[in-house]
């Protein structure tokens, strides 16, 4: 070997080497097309956390503990609960009346001890056990802080995690669920299931929209073809949503199960390609939901009503801030809108600030008051421009968990929606 050929492997050998030794530098993280949360925020946030941002990297010490947690769990599957849907199909998903109970003890001929009787207020062990609420809901949110967990610190054991618990839910022949809710909030023989159990999904499933948004951008493991699967699985239960029986009459809900109902279609059609369907929905909204549902004084007169009125002031607020953010993917700006009596988001947001912040006390009935539970709606206000929440975010009790807020832009339901 001449002398300039030893060179030249010596000289490959060292830059061989160093590649070992020397991490390369990281290239800009793609902006996820995200329905909900904004992409370029996101891409944004991941560019100052490398940089060493002590603020979030406190935030993410929190997110990451959330998804290390989910790393030993799981995958779940609609096909193992004890008692297959009322039409007999183990992939259908099924979720119970929570305050309806056998009469009679089950047996071989009556496995479910029909009749079920009504009892208000107490809750029905089948519903956390026997069906597929709780499981659904783990889906959703693992697949949320794994996936950001993944996006923020590059971590594959993040992504791989979350590839498994989507593909074994929606993917996987022998473990799917069927892109249907046809017995959600079923009562044994009574009703095989109710439209108001569309909002089981449409509460949170807007989350599994961007995560799947998220592992898009280039996540070890998760391949063309589950991307394609989900593209179609999220295609078919869009179709169901808008023609089922079940999707026009949770369509045509007058409180916070149409405002659900409408931020879920806004995001699977969004997510789909039909940005035309996403901006009619947010469009709609305006005349549709916020004219009827929030009075002049920023109050929601049919929240109000209920036996946990700060729970379900705080859990209409979440659809709207999401559905406002959807709006801003196709140009409608939703928190600019007023209606005839002036209402609008802000104003909604305006009205919880007093008990948000801790200066006063809710002054409707309340079984289980939460401050925290209206933190993230406040956060979404404060971005939007809205000065009285701006200046109330100092003074915001941070939820369980800790404030996830500078890693996931975007308003979840805080405390229980048990019942």
């Amino acid at each position: 070997m001449s002398g300039r050929s030893r060179a030249a492997v010596l000289l490959a050998a060292v830059v061989t080497f160093g590649a070992v030794l020397v991490p390369s530098a990281q290239a800009a993280p793609r902006a996820p097309d995200t329905a909900v949360l904004d992409g370029a925020r996101l891409q944004q946030t991941k560019l100052r956390l490398d940089r060493g941002d002590p603020q979030l990297h406190r935030a993410l010490r929190d997110l990451t503990a959330r998804a290390d947690n989910w790393l030993g769990q799981g995958p779940w599957t609609v096909v193992d609960k004890p008692k297959p849907a009322p039409g007999g199909d183990a992939h259908d998903y099924l979720s119970q009346a929570p305050y309806w109970w056998p009469s009679t003890a089950p047996t071989a001929d009556n496995p479910w001890g029909c009749p079920y009787v009504q009892r208000d207020g107490q809750r029905n062990p089948e519903v956390d056990s026997g069906t597929d609420r709780q499981d659904v809901e783990k889906v959703f949110d693992s697949t949320y802080d794994l996936s950001l967990a993944w996006y923020y610190t590059g971590r594959r054991t993040y992504a791989e995690k979350a590839a498994q618990v989507l593909r074994t839910w929606f993917l996987a022949p022998a473990t799917r669920m069927n892109p249907n809710l046809n017995h959600a909030q079923f009562i044994p023989c009574k009703y095989d299931g109710r439209a108001i159990g569309i909002i089981d999904f449409s509460q949170s499933y807007t989350s599994v929209v961007d995560a799947l948004a998220i592992l898009g951008t280039g996540a070890p493991g998760w391949t063309k073809a589950d991307r394609t699967g989900m593209t179609r699985w999220n295609s078919d239960f869009l179709g169901w949503l808008k023609n089922s029986a079940f999707g026009k009459e949770e369509g045509a809900a007058a409180n916070n199960h149409g405002t659900f109902y409408d931020m879920q279609l806004a995001a699977l059609a969004y997510a789909t390609g039909d940005r035309a369907l996403a901006r009619r929905t947010v469009l709609d909204a305006r005349a549709k939901r916020i004219d009827p549902q929030i009075a002049g004084d920023g109050s929601q007169p049919q929240e109000l009503a209920r036996t946990r009125s700060w729970h379900y002031s705080t859990f209409d607020l979440v659809a709207y801030t999401r559905l406002a953010a959807i709006g801003r993917h196709v140009g409608v700006d939703l928190w600019s809108y007023q209606g005839p009596d002036g209402q609008g988001l802000s104003k909604a947001v305006d009205y919880l600030l007093p008990a948000a912040t801790g200066a006063a006390p809710w002054p409707h009935p309340e079984l289980e008051f939460h401050r925290y539970a209206a933190s993230d709606v406040v956060h979404a206000a404060a971005d939007a421009g809205d000065g009285a929440a701006q200046k109330a975010v100092r003074k915001l009790e941070a939820p369980p968990g800790g404030d996830l807020w500078a890693l996931r832009p975007a308003a979840e339901q805080l405390d229980s929606i048990a019942g």
